[in-house]
C-alpha cells in the first residue's frame, strides 16, 4: 500500500513509522525539509510526496492543523485517485468535514474524519514511535453514518496502528465531547500553573500535582487554532467550570464545612458515575 502523510510531527511522524514498519511505502510531505530529511534516514519515509506521486496513494493521511489540512485537499483534490481513502487527524470535526466531505464528492475518492486520541505534551518528529496509537481509541466521522462496508475499509486501512476501539460519530457531536475531554483540560492545566506558588513546589508536590500539569506544556499555536475553531463548545464547558469554581470559592469563603464536604461528596459521586 503508497501511504500519503501530510505532515511529520509527532502524529505525522509516527503514523509514518507505523506504516514502513508493516512494510508500507509512506511518501511524505513536511513544512522543514530537515525534518524530511531525517524521516527519510530513519527508515519512516520513502521518498517526498509530491503531486507526481499523490495519485498512486491508496491511503492519504492529514496530520497538520485543521485548515492546513482542509486547504490542502481543496488544492490537491483533483490529484487523488478515485479508489483512494483519505482521513484526517485534527482535534476538531466540524469545520473541517465540512471543508471536505464536498471535496471528495467532487473528484470521487473518499474521506473520512478521524481523531486518535493518542498523543504526548511533546511534539515533533523526534517524538515520534511506531507504537504510540498502540491500544488508543480512534474516532472516525464518516460521509455515511452506517455504512459498514467503509468502516470495515477504514479499519483494515488503519490496522498498522493497533488502534484499541474505534468510535463512530457525527462532526456536530465529536466536538461537543472533544471540548470536554480534551480541550478543557489543557486550558485548566495551563491556567492552573499560573499560581505563583508553582515555582515553590519541588519537594511538595507527587502525583496529583503531575497529573493535573502535565498537558500544561502545549503547543500554543495548535491548541490556539483548536480552542478558536471550538469556541461556543469550549465556552460552554468553561463556564460550566467557573460555575462550579465559584461553589467551592463560597463555601470556603463562608466557612461552610457542610456545603463544602456536599460539593466535594458530589464531585465524588459524579467520578464514580461515569467512570464506574
Amino acid at each position: 500500500m503508497n501511504v500519503g502523510i501530510l505532515g511529520l510531527g509527532l502524529i505525522g511522524g509516527s503514523l509514518a513509522r507505523a506504516y514502513a514498519k508493516a512494510g508500507h511505502t509512506v511518501l511524505a510531505q513536511e513544512q522543514s525539509a530537515s525534518t524530511l530529511d531525517f524521516a527519510i534516514l530513519a527508515g519512516a519515509v520513502s521518498a517526498p510526496l509530491t503531486e507526481e506521486n499523490i495519485p498512486s496513494c491508496d491511503l492519504i493521511l492529514l496530520a497538520i492543523y485543521a485548515d492546513g489540512s482542509a486547504t490542502w485537499l481543496e488544492e490537491k483534490g483533483r490529484l487523488i485517485g478515485k479508489n483512494a481513502l483519505v482521513i484526517d487527524c485534527c482535534g476538531i470535526k466540524e469545520q473541517i468535514c465540512a471543508r471536505c466531505f464536498p471535496v471528495a464528492q467532487k473528484y470521487g475518492f473518499t474521506f473520512v474524519g478521524g481523531h486518535p486520541m493518542a498523543g504526548s505534551h511533546f511534539s515533533g518528529f523526534k517524538y515520534s514511535r511506531s507504537n504510540l496509537f498502540q491500544g488508543a481509541p480512534m474516532v472516525l466521522v464518516p460521509p455515511v453514518y452506517d455504512d459498514p462496508e467503509l468502516l470495515s475499509r477504514v479499519k483494515e486501512a488503519l490496522s498498522p496502528c493497533n488502534f484499541g476501539s474505534f468510535s463512530v460519530t457525527t462532526a456536530k457531536e465529536h466536538d461537543i465531547m472533544i471540548a470536554f475531554t480534551s480541550q478543557m483540560p489543557h486550558i485548566v492545566s495551563n491556567a492552573y500553573i499560573k499560581s505563583p506558588t508553582a515555582l515553590k513546589h519541588k519537594g511538595f508536590s507527587a502525583g496529583s500535582y503531575k497529573d493535573l500539569t502535565r498537558v500544561a506544556w502545549l503547543n500554543p499555536n495548535m491548541w490556539a487554532e483548536l480552542f478558536l475553531s471550538n469556541r461556543e463548545n469550549v465556552l460552554y464547558e468553561l463556564d460550566v467550570y467557573i460555575e462550579n469554581l465559584c461553589k467551592y470559592r463560597k463555601a470556603l469563603d463562608n466557612k461552610d464545612e457542610a456545603g463544602l464536604i456536599a460539593l466535594l461528596d458530589e464531585g465524588r459521586r459524579r467520578k464514580e458515575e461515569v467512570d464506574g
